[in-house]
């Protein structure tokens, strides 16, 4: 029997969706790439710089255009169009074009890959991803957005490089709003299988609460210092999302702190936030009740409240 050939659709030409692009490619996530965008010079160009590059990775098909059709039959459509956050401005601030966006675009991905998981990028990546759900009608497994699986991975190399220990022996996360409002989890965050408020290791350094803090408004503020500097995010969310593109569409397992929509966790209702989940084919498998403090629940309520008055706003 021939393996079934996995296609994933990139919405958006821009430095995210070219980086997932590439990041995709490199990973050989899978064999069909397309890219869509408005632009037809960019993605254009875009495709043929990618191409260019084939020999170097694992063997895929590339296209892209500026008709939606290019997206037919995808698995997976990952979302990355939009407006960019621009220095200072909050991701919320650009919620509300980024909505009118996702009204347009959503009906005519449908038409054309009716059966993809839908994988929400754009910022603000919380709320757009309820939209998305809400516009698609689709059970809400089969929608999700890219969360916190960028902050939290911010706060494990952070934690790495403090305590001199391999980013890959860190378990931790960040959970919530993929924003101002998100918070770690520090009561469930372990090194090597030792929880990380106990971490004691002779010659390594302990974490006082002043390094907490300093560590955590690192990976709060993250975002605004590269945005500052560059001019967008690129290189990190596009690895991060190649990464939730292997958990679906390789049926890892895998639990990521993704963003889908909540009904009774923790007593949280009708938001989507991040939160970690097992990720698999079918999409959000299940999410995880984690055996939280009380400050920790108290802040995943905040946090929800501060993405359900932001969708509220927006009409939904």
């Amino acid at each position: 029997m021939t393996e079934r050939v996995s296609k994933i659709a990139i919405i958006g030409a821009g430095a995210v969706g070219a980086t997932v692009a590439y990041a995709s490619m490199i990973r050989g996530v899978a064999k069909k790439l397309a890219i869509y965008d408005v632009n037809r010079a960019k993605v254009d160009a875009e495709v043929l710089d990618l191409n260019h590059g084939l020999q170097f990775v694992p063997m895929a098909t590339l296209e892209g255009s500026d008709d939606i059709g290019v997206c037919a039959g995808a698995d997976v459509i990952v979302i990355t169009a939009g407006a960019k956050q621009k220095p200072g401005q909050t991701r919320m601030e650009l919620a509300e074009a980024n909505v009118a966006l996702c009204r347009s675009l959503v009906p005519q991905l449908l038409k054309v890959a009716p059966d993809a998981l839908l994988l929400v990028v754009t910022n603000p990546v919380d709320v757009l991803t309820y939209v998305v759900q809400k516009l698609s009608g689709l059970p809400t497994r089969r929608v999700l957005g890219s969360g916190t699986v960028l902050d939290s991975s911010r706060f494990r190399f952070l934690l790495a490089r403090h305590l001199n220990v391999a980013v890959q022996n860190v378990h931790a996360f960040i959970a919530g709003e993929h924003g101002d409002s998100e918070l770690p989890l520090w009561s469930v965050a372990s090194v090597g299988g030792v929880p990380l408020m106990q971490w004691a290791v002779p010659g390594r350094a302990r974490l006082t609460d002043e390094d907490r803090r300093h560590i955590f408004d690192n990976v709060r503020n993250a975002a605004y210092h590269v945005i500052q500097g560059k001019g967008a995010t690129n290189y990190a969310i596009g690895l991060a999302t190649a990464q939730i593109l292997e958990a679906l569409l390789h049926d890892e397992q895998r639990v990521l702190p993704v963003s889908s929509r909540l009904e009774g966790y923790l007593g949280i209702q009708d938001v989507c936030m991040s939160v970690p989940s097992i990720v698999n084919r079918g999409g959000v498998e299940a999410v995880l009740e984690l055996p939280l403090n009380e400050a920790e629940r108290e802040g995943l309520k905040h946090s929800a409240d501060t993405i359900r008055k932001a969708i509220r706003t927006l009409g939904f």
